[in-house]
């Protein structure tokens, strides 16, 4: 069966649908059908009846227990002359009693392809080759008691609706995704980052649940609320669009929230070999025989608060102040006061910059490594455990962002920061500072000899600190306000989008007419003469010296 059981089928043809992520809908590549979402779902909730019904005369063919931890709550199902008294995830005893089916059970199963001795050699490879490692020296005694079980997931499939912002701004971009058959575990006693870690599963090993798989392992039962399974998955989707986010946007200061209500979720019992003793954790995935490993000690971490980080970059600033002051000649005692005075003045700006008040405070943490076995995985040939030839990898879809441009819907690619962007940024600021001084070089036939930065000693009390907490606070958060827009063709190639703006000689007239009008009508003429002589001044002065 494989895949088929997640495919989503044509109504006309009966042929697998994919998705189409700009229309919202199930499109056939052979009739040129559709299903909508809706119909796609219903069409799933109809299988699993099926299925349920299927499994419940299964289960009368089979004499079969379950057992109840009194310390975790897991729940497994178990063959009826199993010897099972200790709960494998805790270590404490268990309550056994006959099973009686319940509708809960997963209907889909990916079957186990290692034998247990085949397990306990790909856990001993492990230990030999990480040898050093005490993880490995505590393990090679326990690998006899590796033990199968069945656990409990959902398989994800289907289009998902995301939203994304960036700390620096209010404004929310809305994306729509696709998720390749994500799986989310339904187990509250496990490590989510151990069993992620032995991931991905081959689907094409997936098949319809039938009690005879349980012969020989053990099933666990799903022991977590719809609400906490759909959290997972909310949350296990934006990380893995985070990456392709992060790189997007230029930053790790992103919130994701994603909502899946549309994609089609599946509960599926996946086969692992699981161990655990104490801070003593391993599995080996029943499948692939890939291996993961939970690291006994944590490892911890420290970050630096916002304040510590903002003071470093305050008194950078103000030293290089007073070194540029003092190497273009300027007494020491003087570059050394107007440096201090300008100190307080960075630290406004670098209170703005990184004064992520709610995200940034600083803390020591800690959290364990997880060791794996690489990503070579293993398959069955002929009955023989070979070496798989391909890497098995995780899919995930790249962000579809939709917007209206010139009347029409279109798949954009925006573009937030950027070498080009960021340069523009900074020359901008270099110019508006350093404007009277390049006037200047002008009015002498730029000679640098004569040039006295001292007339323009005004300007740059004034442009040094506002020039940097404009450009560099509210420039920063107009680069993520005003992205760059490429529309996208249907060959994959990416074209600049440019806003039509029409600039008639009526407009222009209209400019330069308010333009005259604020240098004679009261009482902006004023000010307005007295700024423009005030820099015209500045300008001689910097150009010829005082």
């Amino acid at each position: 069966m494989g895949k088929e059981i997640l495919n989503i089928h044509c109504p006309q043809c009966g042929a697998p649908a994919n998705f189409d992520i700009v229309h919202q809908v199930y499109e056939c590549g052979y009739c040129g059908g559709t299903v909508k979402v809706e119909a796609a779902l219903e069409e799933k909730k109809d299988y699993r009846n099926a299925q349920q019904k299927k499994m419940k005369k299964s289960a009368e063919a089979f004499s079969l227990e379950s057992a109840s931890c009194s310390g975790c709550g897991a729940t497994i199902v178990f063959e009826e002359n199993e010897a099972l008294s200790k709960c494998a995830f805790c270590g404490r005893s268990l309550v056994r009693k006959e099973y009686l089916y319940e509708a809960g059970l997963p209907e889909s199963v990916i079957p186990f392809r290692l034998a247990k001795a085949e397990a306990q050699q790909r856990l001993e490879e492990w230990c030999d080759r990480n040898r050093r490692k005490k993880e490995a020296q505590h393990l090679r005694g326990m690998i006899p008691e590796l033990k199968g079980f069945y656990l409990p997931y959902e398989m994800v499939r289907g289009p998902v609706h995301c939203r994304v912002s960036c700390g620096r701004t209010a404004k929310v971009y809305g994306f729509d995704g696709f998720v390749n058959d994500e799986f989310v575990n339904g187990s509250k006693q496990l490590d989510n980052l151990l069993l992620d870690a032995m991931e991905p599963f081959d689907l094409d090993g997936l098949e319809a649940f039938d009690f005879a798989y349980v012969a020989g392992q053990h099933v666990k039962i799903t022991d977590i609320s719809n609400a906490e399974a759909e959290r997972r998955m909310t949350e296990e989707i934006s990380e893995n669009y985070r990456p392709q986010l992060e790189k997007m946007w230029g930053t790790k200061a992103i919130k994701v929230d994603t909502e899946g209500k549309s994609a089609v979720r599946l509960p599926v019992l996946l086969p692992v070999y699981y161990i655990s003793s104490g801070d003593i954790r391993a599995a080996v995935n029943g499948q692939t025989g890939k291996v993961s490993v939970r690291a006994e000690k944590k490892t911890y971490y420290v970050t630096l608060p916002w304040w510590l980080k903002a003071m470093v970059t305050l008194l950078s600033a103000v030293g290089a102040t007073f070194s540029a002051m003092a190497l273009s000649g300027m007494d020491r005692g003087e570059s050394l006061g107007i440096a201090g005075m300008l100190g307080i003045f960075y630290l406004i700006v670098y209170l703005c910059m990184l004064g992520d008040f709610a995200n940034n405070r600083g803390e020591i943490g800690s959290y364990r490594k997880i060791f794996t076995s690489g990503e070579r995985t293993f398959r069955r040939d002929g009955g023989k455990l070979v070496l798989r030839e391909e890497i098995l990898e995780r899919k995930v879809a790249r962000p579809v962002f939709l917007r209206e441009l010139d009347g029409r819907v279109q798949p954009v690619v925006y573009l937030f920061k950027s070498p080009k962007r960021m340069m523009g940024i900074a020359l901008l600021s270099f110019t508006v500072i350093f404007l009277p001084a390049i006037v200047a070089l002008f009015l002498n036939g730029f000679d640098f000899a004569r040039l006295s930065l001292g007339g323009s000693a005004v300007w740059f009390c004034i442009t040094v600190p506002v020039v940097p907490i404009y450009f560099v606070v509210f420039g920063i958060a107009r680069l993520y306000d005003t992205p760059w827009i490429y529309t996208l063709a249907e060959d994959g190639g990416k074209k600049r989008y440019r806003k039509k703006t029409e600039i008639t000689w009526k407009k222009a007239a209209s400019g330069l007419s308010a333009f005259l009008l604020l240098l004679v009508k009261p009482p902006f003429c004023l000010a307005a003469w007295f700024g423009i002589a005030s820099f015209c001044v500045m300008c001689y002065l910097t150009a010829f010296g005082f």
